[in-house]
């Protein structure tokens, strides 16, 4: 096939059924990302209906029923009480890292789908538990990967999947941010180590580069090594600042990766193969571009804007509804969970580790 086959009917989404129906949805979280993200995104999926959120603050609670119309505001001690519990069928838990478990568990057990933020939780223990949990009451579990939903990322898939560029032979990625410029609190979540887990830029914006990477090459990692320092005041309690990691994958495909939570914003991720590249740039901070390079030639994507969070809860809904099984699941969840662990004990060590 033509590299310019695959841009044709580019936003297409090749995993919707339309089932009939909608998916009531309870939000657990009203941080940034639910109200800047997921509540618009919610609202426009058609799939999806937003009933219930779930916050300790009553005052942005009753805000956020003005303004989408829903009569269930709930906190989290009559959320595990199951109050309200007929008016949703499923939840998106949107809370700091560590603090998962518990939402999901309350979910798991009044029999609700669950569509869980990256990563699962702040420890592969925990992680292990809340995957447990929704496999004993037979719920369906998504990890929100928006990035496997993004039509650009899925179109690289297809062309890695049917040899365009060769063999995967190497992947270079980076994600950055500007933490404290976005959120200017020294004492928020992300910089404590009970909340974010085994650190903060690798296991909030450095899984990015992974998981992308484990969908487009659909090989899963073996081995990473990582250095990481923390030179400024505000991140002494956690590890890595900067981070620089290597990760090896199936079939000895070697990827190199950046990430940091206190530099210029930017993200990209480049497949090179033995025949060309796929690059993703920008990639991970809601807007994403492809260009492909093969025999002397590039080609880009200039399409429309699309809503990775629309198309997540779309996605979600769409396979809760129809019954299909999920693609970023909790054992896909996991994978990345386990890769986390080894990527902070090669940072701990100094050494290869094996995952």
């Amino acid at each position: 096939m033509e590299i310019a086959a695959y841009f044709e009917d580019f936003t297409k989404r090749d995993w919707q059924s339309d089932p009939e129906g909608t998916l009531d949805v309870a939000v657990v979280g009203l941080g940034n990302w639910a109200l800047n993200h997921a509540l618009p995104a919610i609202s426009e999926a058609a799939h999806c209906e937003l009933t219930t959120v779930v916050t300790s603050n009553e005052h942005a609670g009753q805000e956020v029923a003005r303004e989408y119309g829903i009569d269930h505001v709930l906190n989290y001690e009559e959320y595990s009480d199951g109050v309200a519990n007929s008016v949703y069928d499923s939840v998106y838990v949107v809370t700091p890292n560590g603090t998962h478990l518990e939402y999901v568990q309350t979910a798991a057990r009044n029999q609700k789908a669950v569509l869980c933020e990256k990563p699962l939780e702040a420890t592969t223990s925990r992680a292990e538990e809340l995957v447990g949990v929704c496999d004993r009451h037979d719920v369906p579990l998504m990890v929100a990967y928006r990035m496997q939903v993004d039509p650009a990322v899925r179109r690289a898939r297809e062309l890695i999947r049917d040899g365009l560029i060769g063999d995967p032979v190497h992947v270079y990625g980076n994600n950055s941010v500007q933490l404290l410029e976005d959120f200017p609190d020294a004492d928020q979540w992300r910089l404590n180590p009970d909340l974010v887990g085994y650190g903060v830029s690798v296991s909030d914006i450095g899984i990015y580069p992974v998981n992308t990477t484990r969908f487009l090459l659909e090989r899963d990692p073996r081995f990473v090594q990582a250095s990481a320092v923390s030179p400024t005041d505000v991140f002494q309690d956690v590890p890595d600042e900067r981070c620089s990691f290597l990760v090896e994958f199936e079939d000895g495909i070697q990827s190199a990766f950046t990430s940091s939570q206190n530099a210029y914003s930017e993200s990209h991720l480049t497949v090179v193969g033995t025949k060309g590249t796929v690059e993703l740039s920008p990639a991970f901070h809601l807007e994403t571009e492809l260009t492909i390079q093969r025999g002397g030639t590039e080609t880009s994507t200039s399409f429309e804007w699309i809503n990775e969070m629309v198309e997540e809860f779309e996605y979600f809904a769409d396979h809760v509804l129809s019954g299909r099984s999920i693609g970023p699941d909790g054992r896909h969840g996991l994978v990345d969970m386990y890769t986390l662990e080894a990527i902070y004990d090669s940072i701990e060590q100094g050494r290869r580790v094996e995952i």
